[in-house]
Protein backbone atom coordinates (compact mmCIF):
# COMPACT_ATOMS: atom_id res chain seq x y z
CA UNK A 1 0.00 0.00 0.00
CA UNK A 2 1.62 3.37 -0.96
CA UNK A 3 2.30 5.52 1.89
CA UNK A 4 0.17 8.80 2.08
CA UNK A 5 3.23 10.93 3.15
CA UNK A 6 4.50 9.41 0.18
CA UNK A 7 2.24 10.75 -2.01
CA UNK A 8 1.91 14.51 -0.60
CA UNK A 9 5.71 14.62 -1.31
CA UNK A 10 5.02 13.88 -5.17
CA UNK A 11 2.27 16.23 -5.37
CA UNK A 12 4.50 18.76 -3.66
CA UNK A 13 6.96 18.04 -6.33
CA UNK A 14 4.84 18.04 -9.15
CA UNK A 15 3.66 21.43 -8.11
CA UNK A 16 6.79 22.60 -7.99
CA UNK A 17 7.90 21.66 -11.09
CA UNK A 18 4.77 23.44 -12.82
CA UNK A 19 5.73 26.19 -10.54
CA UNK A 20 9.48 26.15 -11.92
CA UNK A 21 8.35 25.60 -16.12
CA UNK A 22 6.26 28.88 -15.45
CA UNK A 23 8.65 30.64 -14.22
CA UNK A 24 10.86 29.88 -16.74
CA UNK A 25 8.31 30.45 -19.58
CA UNK A 26 7.44 33.85 -18.15
CA UNK A 27 11.73 34.87 -18.27
CA UNK A 28 11.90 33.73 -21.26
CA UNK A 29 8.64 35.78 -22.74
CA UNK A 30 9.94 38.91 -20.65
CA UNK A 31 13.64 38.30 -22.02
CA UNK A 32 12.95 38.43 -25.52
CA UNK A 33 9.80 41.12 -25.43
CA UNK A 34 13.01 43.43 -23.69
CA UNK A 35 15.48 43.12 -26.64
CA UNK A 36 12.30 43.39 -29.40
CA UNK A 37 11.25 46.23 -28.24
CA UNK A 38 14.86 47.52 -27.31
CA UNK A 39 15.79 47.35 -30.82
CA UNK A 40 12.90 49.18 -32.08
CA UNK A 41 13.16 51.62 -29.63
CA UNK A 42 17.22 51.65 -31.57
CA UNK A 43 15.74 51.13 -34.97
CA UNK A 44 13.35 54.45 -34.52
CA UNK A 45 13.65 56.35 -32.43
CA UNK A 46 14.92 59.64 -33.16
CA UNK A 47 17.47 61.88 -31.36
CA UNK A 48 15.85 63.42 -29.11
CA UNK A 49 18.10 63.70 -26.45
CA UNK A 50 17.82 61.44 -23.19
CA UNK A 51 18.06 62.81 -20.31
CA UNK A 52 20.06 61.19 -17.01
CA UNK A 53 21.47 62.71 -13.89
CA UNK A 54 24.78 61.86 -13.10
CA UNK A 55 25.93 62.91 -9.57
CA UNK A 56 24.26 65.82 -9.85
CA UNK A 57 24.94 66.77 -13.34
CA UNK A 58 22.74 66.36 -16.35
CA UNK A 59 23.96 64.35 -18.82
CA UNK A 60 22.67 64.11 -22.36
CA UNK A 61 23.17 61.11 -25.28
CA UNK A 62 21.12 60.54 -28.33
CA UNK A 63 19.35 57.65 -29.70
CA UNK A 64 20.77 56.35 -33.50
CA UNK A 65 19.12 54.89 -36.36
CA UNK A 66 20.11 51.23 -37.22
CA UNK A 67 21.65 50.79 -40.69
CA UNK A 68 19.63 49.94 -43.43
CA UNK A 69 19.92 46.74 -45.23
CA UNK A 70 20.55 47.99 -48.49
CA UNK A 71 21.82 51.88 -47.81
CA UNK A 72 20.85 54.61 -50.91
CA UNK A 73 22.84 57.79 -50.01
CA UNK A 74 23.42 60.98 -51.34
CA UNK A 75 25.99 63.26 -50.16
CA UNK A 76 25.55 66.88 -48.71
CA UNK A 77 28.03 69.72 -48.26
CA UNK A 78 28.03 71.55 -45.05
CA UNK A 79 26.84 74.96 -46.99
CA UNK A 80 23.97 73.17 -48.01
CA UNK A 81 23.40 71.70 -44.40
CA UNK A 82 23.96 74.96 -43.24
CA UNK A 83 21.28 76.52 -45.42
CA UNK A 84 17.76 75.34 -44.61
CA UNK A 85 16.07 76.75 -48.26
CA UNK A 86 19.13 74.43 -49.57
CA UNK A 87 19.22 71.47 -47.95
CA UNK A 88 15.40 71.18 -47.69
CA UNK A 89 15.64 70.44 -51.43
CA UNK A 90 17.82 66.98 -50.68
CA UNK A 91 15.70 66.23 -48.04
CA UNK A 92 12.58 66.25 -50.43
CA UNK A 93 14.52 64.14 -53.02
CA UNK A 94 15.06 61.20 -50.03
CA UNK A 95 11.23 61.55 -48.89
CA UNK A 96 10.23 61.34 -52.32
CA UNK A 97 12.83 58.94 -53.63
CA UNK A 98 14.38 55.55 -52.75
CA UNK A 99 16.92 57.52 -50.99
CA UNK A 100 16.86 56.72 -47.44
CA UNK A 101 20.75 58.25 -46.81
CA UNK A 102 22.67 61.31 -46.22
CA UNK A 103 26.30 61.72 -45.68
CA UNK A 104 27.06 65.21 -44.19
CA UNK A 105 30.03 66.76 -44.12
CA UNK A 106 31.94 66.84 -40.56
CA UNK A 107 34.69 68.22 -41.56
CA UNK A 108 35.63 68.53 -45.30
CA UNK A 109 39.47 68.98 -47.27
CA UNK A 110 40.09 72.52 -45.79
CA UNK A 111 40.00 71.11 -42.09
CA UNK A 112 37.10 72.88 -41.01
CA UNK A 113 34.31 71.51 -39.09
CA UNK A 114 31.46 72.43 -39.51
CA UNK A 115 29.18 72.33 -36.13
CA UNK A 116 29.99 73.99 -33.14
CA UNK A 117 32.15 72.47 -30.05
CA UNK A 118 33.30 73.14 -26.82
CA UNK A 119 36.17 70.69 -27.27
CA UNK A 120 39.08 72.39 -26.42
CA UNK A 121 41.04 70.09 -29.38
CA UNK A 122 38.25 70.97 -31.46
CA UNK A 123 36.45 74.10 -31.01
CA UNK A 124 39.25 76.15 -33.11
CA UNK A 125 38.61 74.31 -36.15
CA UNK A 126 34.97 75.22 -35.80
CA UNK A 127 34.91 78.43 -37.54
CA UNK A 128 34.74 79.20 -41.59
CA UNK A 129 31.62 80.06 -43.93
CA UNK A 130 29.94 76.48 -44.10
CA UNK A 131 28.62 75.99 -41.09
CA UNK A 132 26.14 74.04 -39.67
CA UNK A 133 24.49 75.86 -36.50
CA UNK A 134 21.72 74.02 -35.85
CA UNK A 135 23.81 70.52 -36.63
CA UNK A 136 22.05 68.46 -33.65
CA UNK A 137 18.40 70.00 -34.74
CA UNK A 138 18.77 68.49 -38.06
CA UNK A 139 20.09 65.37 -37.70
CA UNK A 140 16.94 65.11 -35.23
CA UNK A 141 14.45 66.50 -38.18
CA UNK A 142 16.28 63.74 -40.88
CA UNK A 143 16.07 60.85 -38.02
CA UNK A 144 11.92 61.92 -37.41
CA UNK A 145 11.84 61.50 -41.22
CA UNK A 146 14.13 57.41 -40.69
CA UNK A 147 17.31 59.57 -42.67
CA UNK A 148 19.87 57.50 -41.99
CA UNK A 149 22.56 60.14 -41.17
CA UNK A 150 26.01 59.52 -42.23
CA UNK A 151 28.97 61.90 -41.03
CA UNK A 152 31.54 62.93 -43.47
CA UNK A 153 35.84 63.40 -42.20
CA UNK A 154 38.29 64.20 -44.30
CA UNK A 155 41.15 62.84 -42.34
CA UNK A 156 44.74 63.65 -43.88
CA UNK A 157 44.17 66.44 -46.47
CA UNK A 158 43.36 69.46 -43.69
CA UNK A 159 45.53 72.30 -44.58
CA UNK A 160 43.71 74.56 -41.14
CA UNK A 161 45.92 71.84 -39.02
CA UNK A 162 49.17 72.18 -40.93
CA UNK A 163 48.48 75.96 -40.47
CA UNK A 164 48.20 75.48 -36.58
CA UNK A 165 50.61 72.55 -36.13
CA UNK A 166 52.91 72.04 -39.53
CA UNK A 167 55.41 69.93 -37.83
CA UNK A 168 52.98 67.57 -38.43
CA UNK A 169 52.83 67.91 -42.02
CA UNK A 170 53.78 66.40 -45.08
CA UNK A 171 57.28 68.17 -45.70
CA UNK A 172 59.04 69.03 -48.89
CA UNK A 173 62.64 66.99 -49.72
CA UNK A 174 65.05 68.82 -46.50
CA UNK A 175 62.03 68.31 -44.05
CA UNK A 176 61.70 71.69 -43.54
CA UNK A 177 59.08 73.56 -45.80
CA UNK A 178 55.29 72.45 -46.33
CA UNK A 179 54.29 70.20 -49.24
CA UNK A 180 51.56 71.17 -51.40
CA UNK A 181 49.94 68.84 -54.16
CA UNK A 182 48.97 70.69 -57.41
CA UNK A 183 45.69 72.39 -56.04
CA UNK A 184 48.20 74.01 -53.05
CA UNK A 185 46.79 72.20 -50.37
CA UNK A 186 48.50 70.53 -48.11
CA UNK A 187 48.72 67.49 -46.35
CA UNK A 188 48.98 65.79 -42.77
CA UNK A 189 51.56 62.91 -42.67
CA UNK A 190 49.71 59.39 -42.24
CA UNK A 191 52.73 59.01 -39.57
CA UNK A 192 51.15 61.58 -37.29
CA UNK A 193 49.74 60.36 -34.20
CA UNK A 194 48.73 63.47 -33.24
CA UNK A 195 46.12 64.02 -36.01
CA UNK A 196 45.29 60.03 -35.21
CA UNK A 197 43.88 61.54 -31.75
CA UNK A 198 42.78 64.39 -33.37
CA UNK A 199 40.47 62.22 -35.53
CA UNK A 200 39.35 59.57 -32.86
CA UNK A 201 38.41 62.85 -30.79
CA UNK A 202 36.53 64.40 -33.21
CA UNK A 203 34.24 61.02 -34.07
CA UNK A 204 33.50 60.88 -30.64
CA UNK A 205 31.89 64.44 -30.62
CA UNK A 206 30.27 63.86 -34.23
CA UNK A 207 28.63 60.76 -32.53
CA UNK A 208 27.66 62.71 -29.62
CA UNK A 209 25.54 65.28 -31.72
CA UNK A 210 23.91 61.85 -33.20
CA UNK A 211 25.36 60.90 -36.83
CA UNK A 212 25.00 57.29 -37.05
CA UNK A 213 27.97 56.17 -38.71
CA UNK A 214 30.99 57.88 -39.36
CA UNK A 215 32.55 57.52 -42.86
CA UNK A 216 36.66 58.32 -43.16
CA UNK A 217 37.82 59.91 -46.50
CA UNK A 218 41.50 61.10 -47.29
CA UNK A 219 43.05 58.30 -45.29
CA UNK A 220 45.78 57.98 -47.75
CA UNK A 221 49.24 59.45 -49.05
CA UNK A 222 49.16 62.32 -51.43
CA UNK A 223 49.23 61.41 -54.69
CA UNK A 224 48.69 64.53 -56.86
CA UNK A 225 51.65 67.20 -56.81
CA UNK A 226 55.64 67.06 -57.38
CA UNK A 227 56.46 63.49 -55.79
CA UNK A 228 60.08 64.05 -56.29
CA UNK A 229 60.33 66.44 -53.80
CA UNK A 230 58.32 65.43 -50.99
CA UNK A 231 59.20 63.67 -47.68
CA UNK A 232 57.52 62.63 -44.90
CA UNK A 233 60.05 63.36 -41.15
CA UNK A 234 57.26 62.08 -39.23
CA UNK A 235 57.91 58.63 -40.22
CA UNK A 236 60.99 58.50 -39.59
CA UNK A 237 62.95 56.64 -41.74
CA UNK A 238 63.52 57.07 -45.30
CA UNK A 239 62.20 54.45 -46.86
CA UNK A 240 59.20 52.68 -45.24
CA UNK A 241 55.88 50.72 -46.63
CA UNK A 242 53.10 52.86 -46.53
CA UNK A 243 50.70 49.93 -46.79
CA UNK A 244 52.44 48.84 -42.88
CA UNK A 245 52.34 53.10 -41.95
CA UNK A 246 48.88 53.51 -43.57
CA UNK A 247 47.23 50.12 -41.89
CA UNK A 248 48.87 51.41 -38.29
CA UNK A 249 46.66 54.51 -38.33
CA UNK A 250 43.54 52.03 -39.34
CA UNK A 251 44.73 49.88 -36.51
CA UNK A 252 44.89 52.75 -34.21
CA UNK A 253 41.67 54.36 -35.40
CA UNK A 254 38.99 50.96 -35.04
CA UNK A 255 40.81 50.66 -31.67
CA UNK A 256 39.88 54.49 -30.57
CA UNK A 257 36.41 53.95 -31.77
CA UNK A 258 35.66 50.20 -30.89
CA UNK A 259 33.34 51.19 -27.83
CA UNK A 260 31.47 54.24 -30.08
CA UNK A 261 28.72 52.13 -30.96
CA UNK A 262 28.14 53.04 -33.84
CA UNK A 263 29.35 51.41 -37.68
CA UNK A 264 32.49 53.37 -39.52
CA UNK A 265 32.99 53.33 -43.16
CA UNK A 266 36.17 53.96 -45.46
CA UNK A 267 36.55 55.36 -48.49
CA UNK A 268 39.16 54.43 -50.61
CA UNK A 269 39.85 55.03 -54.45
CA UNK A 270 37.88 53.36 -56.69
CA UNK A 271 41.14 51.20 -58.20
CA UNK A 272 42.05 49.88 -54.55
CA UNK A 273 39.00 47.18 -55.86
CA UNK A 274 40.93 45.98 -58.88
CA UNK A 275 44.81 46.55 -58.21
CA UNK A 276 46.50 44.50 -55.61
CA UNK A 277 49.16 47.25 -55.26
CA UNK A 278 48.63 50.38 -53.38
CA UNK A 279 49.13 52.50 -55.72
CA UNK A 280 51.38 54.48 -54.14
CA UNK A 281 49.11 55.98 -51.66
CA UNK A 282 49.32 53.23 -49.29
CA UNK A 283 45.67 52.04 -49.91
CA UNK A 284 45.17 47.47 -50.09
CA UNK A 285 42.01 46.42 -49.91
CA UNK A 286 42.48 43.66 -47.69
CA UNK A 287 44.32 46.03 -45.61
CA UNK A 288 41.70 48.10 -44.54
CA UNK A 289 38.49 45.61 -44.11
CA UNK A 290 39.37 44.62 -41.26
CA UNK A 291 39.12 47.53 -39.48
CA UNK A 292 36.15 49.19 -40.82
CA UNK A 293 31.88 47.92 -40.98
CA UNK A 294 31.87 49.02 -44.00
CA UNK A 295 34.51 49.82 -47.54
CA UNK A 296 33.44 52.72 -50.67
CA UNK A 297 35.69 52.72 -53.26
CA UNK A 298 35.20 55.37 -55.13
CA UNK A 299 34.52 53.95 -58.52
CA UNK A 300 33.72 56.90 -60.51
CA UNK A 301 34.25 56.22 -64.57
CA UNK A 302 35.71 59.51 -65.06
CA UNK A 303 38.09 58.37 -62.46
CA UNK A 304 39.94 55.32 -64.82
CA UNK A 305 42.75 55.76 -67.27
CA UNK A 306 41.94 55.33 -71.50
CA UNK A 307 43.00 51.30 -71.81
CA UNK A 308 41.29 49.93 -68.69
CA UNK A 309 40.13 46.68 -69.69
CA UNK A 310 40.31 47.33 -73.01
CA UNK A 311 37.98 50.13 -72.78
CA UNK A 312 38.85 53.27 -75.07
CA UNK A 313 36.71 56.05 -73.30
CA UNK A 314 35.62 54.25 -69.80
CA UNK A 315 32.89 57.50 -69.30
CA UNK A 316 31.18 55.50 -71.91
CA UNK A 317 30.92 52.27 -70.06
CA UNK A 318 29.52 53.42 -67.11
CA UNK A 319 27.93 49.92 -66.63
CA UNK A 320 31.18 48.18 -67.03
CA UNK A 321 33.34 49.82 -64.96
CA UNK A 322 31.40 49.34 -61.84
CA UNK A 323 30.16 45.26 -62.01
CA UNK A 324 34.04 44.58 -63.03
CA UNK A 325 35.65 46.54 -59.91
CA UNK A 326 32.74 45.63 -57.70
CA UNK A 327 33.21 41.62 -58.98
CA UNK A 328 36.90 41.80 -58.21
CA UNK A 329 36.67 43.73 -54.80
CA UNK A 330 33.80 41.00 -53.65
CA UNK A 331 35.85 37.99 -54.84
CA UNK A 332 38.65 39.62 -52.96
CA UNK A 333 36.55 39.64 -49.76
CA UNK A 334 35.41 36.27 -49.86
CA UNK A 335 38.93 35.38 -50.47
CA UNK A 336 39.94 37.03 -47.17
CA UNK A 337 36.86 35.69 -45.34
CA UNK A 338 35.09 38.87 -45.44
CA UNK A 339 31.81 39.21 -46.71
CA UNK A 340 31.20 41.41 -50.00
CA UNK A 341 27.93 42.63 -48.24
CA UNK A 342 30.61 45.49 -46.55
CA UNK A 343 31.19 47.08 -50.32
CA UNK A 344 29.26 50.51 -50.71
CA UNK A 345 30.67 52.00 -53.98
CA UNK A 346 30.41 55.60 -54.08
CA UNK A 347 28.71 56.51 -57.87
CA UNK A 348 29.11 59.30 -60.26
CA UNK A 349 26.04 61.52 -60.55
CA UNK A 350 28.40 64.75 -61.69
CA UNK A 351 29.43 66.23 -64.82
CA UNK A 352 33.14 65.06 -65.04
CA UNK A 353 34.20 65.03 -68.43
CA UNK A 354 31.10 64.47 -69.82
CA UNK A 355 27.30 65.00 -68.80
CA UNK A 356 26.05 62.50 -67.10
CA UNK A 357 22.41 61.59 -67.66
CA UNK A 358 19.50 59.62 -65.92
CA UNK A 359 20.67 56.16 -67.88
CA UNK A 360 24.67 56.57 -66.82
CA UNK A 361 23.19 56.73 -63.19
CA UNK A 362 21.24 54.19 -63.31
CA UNK A 363 23.59 51.85 -65.28
CA UNK A 364 26.15 52.13 -62.40
CA UNK A 365 23.16 51.26 -59.68
CA UNK A 366 22.33 48.17 -61.73
CA UNK A 367 26.01 46.96 -62.22
CA UNK A 368 26.39 47.14 -58.38
CA UNK A 369 22.88 44.73 -58.06
CA UNK A 370 24.34 42.58 -60.62
CA UNK A 371 27.55 42.20 -58.44
CA UNK A 372 25.68 41.31 -55.54
CA UNK A 373 25.46 44.42 -53.70
CA UNK A 374 22.88 46.04 -51.68
CA UNK A 375 23.75 49.65 -51.13
CA UNK A 376 25.57 52.74 -53.24
CA UNK A 377 26.27 56.58 -52.34
CA UNK A 378 25.91 59.05 -55.19
CA UNK A 379 28.78 61.45 -54.86
CA UNK A 380 28.25 65.22 -56.76
CA UNK A 381 30.56 68.04 -55.62
CA UNK A 382 27.69 70.50 -56.25
CA UNK A 383 24.65 68.80 -54.61
CA UNK A 384 22.40 68.56 -57.62
CA UNK A 385 21.43 64.99 -58.18
CA UNK A 386 19.61 63.28 -60.74
CA UNK A 387 16.15 62.96 -59.94
CA UNK A 388 15.15 60.84 -63.08
CA UNK A 389 17.70 57.87 -62.31
CA UNK A 390 16.21 57.07 -58.54
CA UNK A 391 13.00 55.18 -58.13
CA UNK A 392 10.10 56.95 -56.83
CA UNK A 393 8.96 56.19 -53.09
Amino acid sequence: MINKKFILNVRKRIKGGYFLIAFFFVFIISVAAFFYYDSIFWEYSSTKAVETIIDGVEEKRVRHIKTPESVKAIYMTACVAGTPSMRERLVDLADSTEINSIIINIKDETGRISFNTDNPLLKDAAVGTCKVADMAEFIEYLHEKNIYTIGRIAVFQDPYLVKKNPELAVKERGGEKVWRDRKGLSWISVCSKESWDYTIELAKESEKIGFDELNFDYIRFPSDGDMNNISYPSCGAVTFSKQDRLEDFFFYLNKGLRDLGIPTSADLFGMVATNKDDLNIGQVLERAEPYFDFIAPMVYPSHYPAGFKNLSDPNKYPYEIIKYSMDEAARRLVAASSTPLKLRPWLQDFDYPVTYTADMVRAQIKATYDAGLTSWMLWDPSNKYTRDALEAQ
